[in-house]
């Protein structure tokens, strides 16, 4: 392999695949990431992928002779990072000793390297369903349910976000058993490959991992809003593509929970008040709120048109903040995670919300006001031991 090319396009496409390099490889060439040069296309392909997310992607290259080798991640981004911008690269390897010399204006550096043949091939999905969905709605799908998974591995299938596909639109949630994001958005495909497509698509369902759909939000980020991207689905792996980036990812087997019976029907209590306000007059309490157990109690009177939110945090002090609400109900008390209510609703587009509940020990909704986004946040409370 031969050819040259521009540093920072390879800097900023060793970015990106090398997140999906993992950080505990269980083979050693999964370290590494996949060179390919192509004396045909002119490209350089590049490739990370670590069995459960693969991302790949191409640039431009002037090649010599075509050739491939896979190269220490995290060694070969760090070199390239730090060469100059203002000159072209050089890169060679020999294949007999597996070695990749990198020339620059200011040096030369020479890697060891592995066999390309050793190294995985990124699974791609050739038959199932294939759809074009818009990068922006899908992003946003993703971004305003992925906060509400699980961190615990133990809880494998909490750990993602479960997409189903209902005729033209998406329904995206996530849930950690204490709380729990729903969003629906219509018109999401943009166009169906073919005919068939529309039976085949009228409705499934698949749960992805959250770690690997970060990326993905990242990919969808950067990709044309005015252009749909290629969604592809076949037997647990689905696979986004756009221009010259793939990325590839495994979903999680088994059944999601059916969240869809946590959300009640009807509400005895409904408030709505202003979001900024009361992310700011939360950020507040939670200074207090951190120091003891997260906990901020929020309680209204039927009598006047304020709720009141207050935390005392034990032997440290306590603190209390007033807003003005639109109020329908009875006088009531509950009691939440102010961390679990500060990330659902920093993620509603919305200047007004809505907080429905029925008792202090029921599940509450949070909800954008006057919007046509279908967003839904309930939140379990907390018991209050008086």
């Amino acid at each position: 392999m031969k050819l040259n090319c521009s540093q920072s396009e390879l800097n900023s496409a060793l970015q990106l695949v090398s997140r999906a390099v993992s950080n505990r490889p269980t083979h050693p060439v999964l370290a590494n990431v996949l060179l390919a040069a192509d004396e045909g296309t002119g490209k350089l392909r590049l490739t990370g992928f670590d069995l459960s997310l693969g991302i790949q992607t191409s640039i431009s290259a002037s090649v010599q002779k075509s050739g491939a080798i896979t190269l220490p991640a995290k060694l070969f981004v760090e070199i390239v990072s730090k060469l100059s911008s203002d000159s072209p690269l050089t890169l060679s390897s020999d294949e007999i000793s597996q070695q990749v010399q990198l020339i620059s204006k200011s040096g030369t550096y020479e890697v060891k390297g592995m066999i390309a043949d050793d190294f995985p091939d990124l699974p791609l999905v050739e038959t199932g369903t294939s759809l074009k969905l818009n990068p922006l709605l899908l992003s946003n799908s993703i971004k305003s349910t992925l906060f509400a998974s699980s961190s615990d591995d133990a809880k494998q299938l909490l750990t993602g976000v479960n997409l189903t596909f209902d005729g033209y639109g998406i329904e995206s949630a996530a849930t950690d058993g204490h709380r729990l994001a729903v969003l629906n958005i219509n018109n999401i495909l943009s166009q169906l490959e073919n005919e068939n497509d529309l039976i085949s698509s009228s409705k499934f369902s698949i749960t992805l991992p959250s770690k690997s759909l970060r990326e993905v939000e990242k990919f969808l980020s950067s990709c044309d809003h005015n252009q749909p991207i290629n969604f592809f689905i076949d037997k647990g792996q689905v696979v986004f593509i756009s221009d010259d980036e793939i990325i590839t990812i495994r979903a999680l087997e088994g059944s999601y929970p059916n969240y869809s019976q946590l959300l009640p029907d009807s509400f005895s209590n409904i408030l709505e008040f202003d979001r900024k306000e009361f992310i700011a007059s939360l950020e507040r309490i939670a200074v207090l709120a951190d120091q003891h157990n997260n906990v901020i109690k929020i309680s209204t009177d039927s009598s006047d048109k304020l709720i009141k939110i207050t935390t005392d945090a034990q032997d440290i002090g306590t603190g209390s903040e007033s807003l003005p609400v639109s109020f329908k109900g009875e006088s009531f008390q509950i009691a939440f995670n102010v961390r679990y209510l500060l990330d659902g609703l920093k993620v509603i587009e919305s200047d007004l919300i809505k907080l429905s509940c029925n008792a202090p020990t029921t599940p509450a909704i949070f909800s954008p006001v006057n919007s046509n986004v279908n967003f839904k946040y309930l939140v379990m409370p907390i018991q209050i031991r008086n």
